[in-house]
């Protein structure tokens, strides 16, 4: 005993003949520094204690202190009071991290693809010489679109669309292009368009702007160099030798301009003809040749880096031509081939859609992506297929491993030309039935080459087709003065040789019913405006409940803020020369929209025909008639006015997609499904 105290007596270091060290070591000064002579005698002295192996030390009464040796730590940890708890806390951190991490795999395997950026919400094309004037000259302009930025944001766009506006010799609406990486004066300056594309991303806008690679302008510095066969630009364009004798020209073959007759124009400088595909002011670029594509990756790059989000490409089917120089053949073989001079009396199978042509698109693509590897900062690709066929359409999404376009633009409803519930029922479900797995489909009602909807098909349609644009799944699209109804202005005289016919849907936008209908300040404008603007203006259309922009506005707004509408299956249910009936309704959302849009006359429908499942009364959500909204009507008998749309709301466990003989009447663009006590979307449908 007498020992084991001795032994406690050393650890707790007795302070009387020596000081305490705590574990901490002393200043090597002081232990160095001699002993005061004159300090007392029994002053406390630094001395040395006996180290002691801690196995022999028995700890039975001794506590933790600060500053213990680790061997003493040692002993106190291995203690089980310590030592579970801290297993127990080790165990439950491990844990912890395995099913966060667990649950993250699982959350990212099962959420479907976020919408991009272009497919959230609608884009609003502007024609920019008749959006708005700010420098009085009657011409519109990059500022005027800059001023009238907040407009468009209460129409709920998501993408800003601006056609072409680059330096141009005024030929065929600035396609003839002089310079693509300047802009044109009549719009403003590079400061200017830098300025616009600073205030469209301020307003969390997008913007893309038209790009025609396939010619240029006859001025252009490239052409004048080729004619000229100066360096790599020889053959920047199509050249071929031809006969010219006595002011008449004999082209090589029988190919035509898509605005009649010859493709071939005889250049006495170069002395050969050269080919182009629309006016003989705008020769065609030879994209067989390395350096052309290079010239135009290097353009698309150029843009980008000035902020553009995106394209628009156009007449891209016509970028490459066969390179043999057989005649196309006659649509009618009785024809005298001498008489062969409009563009509709040849198959262009030559001219059009060669092999090669999508590699080119893809390569475009290719450009594009190495400036969307940001986060956010997607660029989006759209092409122009007019013409072609519903397949050839298609093939520019490109292949299931290889992206072409987000989109080639969808203008099949811009040909319509008498209103009929059967021809809008075939475009819909056209487009929808070729529509290749996981893509995205986009739906246009207008544009700068089409008569406008209410000259097409009458004012009294103009609701029922933005209802229509709105509650189909994908991107809605809308050519600027659509909203209110603006229609066709009457033919004119103008000083330039423009197409007469193109013009008539590029009157300028109808602001209010002030002089040139606020358009400009100026006392001309380039084209005259529609008689109509003093009733038809965004001003006047503003102020009023039941008017176009109300109700687009209305739509727009419902088409943002509701899944059904953005990310849904669509189900039609019914078509005839009348209505179209179709649902938009979703796994996990216990509520179904239905669309009725009535083409035809004033008639009665009765839904629990078409639905058997149907409440007898249902809530009408929005109606092209807004004395309607928000009342119940009964679905045995709904009275719907000619050219009235109504969207319906009814609660229902029951959805059509999943039963059989609906099935294939239905379609999905980005399958997903909503957990309501998780609120996320899903992929386990």
């Amino acid at each position: 005993m007498a020992e084991k105290k001795s032994q406690r007596d050393s650890i707790g270091m007795d302070a009387k003949g020596c000081r305490t060290n705590n574990g901490f070591v002393q200043n090597e000064d002081i232990l160095e520094k001699d002993p005061d002579p004159g300090r007392p005698t029994d002053s406390p002295q630094l001395c040395s204690l006996p180290i002691f192996d801690p196995r022999e030390l028995d700890f039975k009464d001794i506590q933790p202190y600060a500053g213990m040796p680790k061997e003493v730590l040692f002993h106190f940890s291995g203690q089980a009071r310590y030592r579970v708890p801290r297993e127990v806390l080790f165990w439950l951190t491990m844990a912890a991290v395995l099913v966060l991490t667990a649950g993250t795999i699982a959350m990212i395997a099962i959420s479907p693809k976020c919408l991009d950026w272009w497919q959230a919400g609608p884009m609003y094309q502007i024609y920019p010489r008749s959006f708005k004037d700010s420098d009085q000259d009657g011409n519109g302009d990059l500022k005027g679109i800059q001023d009238k930025l907040d407009y468009i944001t209460t129409l709920n766009i998501k993408t800003v669309w601006i056609t072409s506006f680059y330096k141009s010799s005024l030929k065929d609406f600035r396609h003839g292009i002089v310079d693509f990486r300047e802009i044109d004066p009549i719009f403003g300056t590079m400061k200017d368009f830098e300025n616009l594309v600073a205030a469209i991303h301020d307003r969390g806008l997008k913007l893309i702007i038209d790009f025609i690679p396939n010619h240029t302008s006859d001025k252009h510095a490239w052409f004048q160099w080729s004619r000229t066969r100066t360096g790599k630009y020889a053959d920047y364009y199509i050249w071929h030798n031809c006969s010219h004798e006595n002011g008449i020209t004999t082209p090589p073959n029988n190919w035509l301009s898509v605005y009649g007759n010859s493709s071939w124009h005889f250049d006495d400088v170069r002395n050969q003809c050269y080919f182009h595909q629309f006016t003989k002011e705008q020769p065609d670029l030879n994209f067989r040749n390395p350096d052309v594509q290079e010239e135009i990756k290097e353009i698309i790059q150029f843009w980008l880096s000035k902020g553009v989000d995106g394209f628009s490409f156009e007449a891209v089917k016509f970028l490459l031509e066969a390179k043999h120089l057989r005649d196309e053949i006659q649509v009618n073989k009785t024809q005298v081939p001498d008489t062969v001079t409009h563009y509709a009396e040849l198959y262009h199978d030559f001219t059009t859609t060669q092999v090669g042509m999508h590699d080119i698109v893809r390569s475009f693509r290719q450009t594009m992506d190495q400036q969307s590897r940001e986060p956010g900062r997607y660029r989006f690709m759209g092409t122009e297929a007019y013409g072609d066929s519903i397949d050839r359409t298609m093939m520019y999404y490109g292949l299931p491993f290889i992206q072409e376009a987000d989109f080639p633009f969808n203008d099949y409803l811009t040909r319509l030309d008498s209103p009929s519930g059967n021809s809008v029922f075939e475009v819909v479900t056209s487009w929808m039935k070729h529509l290749p797995e996981g893509k995205w489909p986009n739906w246009m009602i207008g544009g700068p080459d089409n008569a406008r909807l209410t000259s097409r098909l009458g004012k009294e349609y103009v609701n029922i087709m933005n209802m229509l644009v709105f509650t189909l799944p994908g991107t809605p699209i809308t050519y600027y003065g659509e909203e209110i109804g603006m229609r066709n202005i009457l033919a004119t005289n103008l000083n330039e040789s423009y197409n007469v016919d193109t013009l008539l849907s590029k009157s300028p936008m109808q602001w209010d019913n002030s002089s040139n209908a606020g358009f400009s300040e100026g006392n001309h404008t380039w084209l005259p405006t529609s008689t109509d603007y003093y009733t038809v203006n965004v001003a006047v259309q503003k102020a009023q409940p039941r008017s176009a922009l109300t109700l687009y506005q209305e739509l727009s707004l419902l088409h943002a803020n509701e899944l059904l509408l953005s990310r849904g299956w669509f189900c039609y249910l019914r078509t005839d020369s009348h209505f179209v009936v179709y649902t938009r309704e979703m796994n996990g959302i216990d509520r179904v929209f239905l669309v009725v849009l009535n083409f035809g006359e004033s008639s009665l429908l009765n839904l629990k025909e078409i639905i058997s499942n149907i409440p007898t009364k249902v809530k009408i959500r929005l109606s092209t008639n807004s004395t309607k909204k928000g009342s119940e009507v009964d679905t045995q008998a709904i009275a719907l006015d000619k050219g009235e749309g109504l969207i319906f709301e009814y609660n229902t466990k029951t959805f059509l997609h999943q039963q059989a003989d609906v099935r294939d009447r239905c379609f999905v663009s980005s399958r997903a499904c909503y957990s309501s006590v998780l609120n996320i979307l899903h992929s386990l449908c």
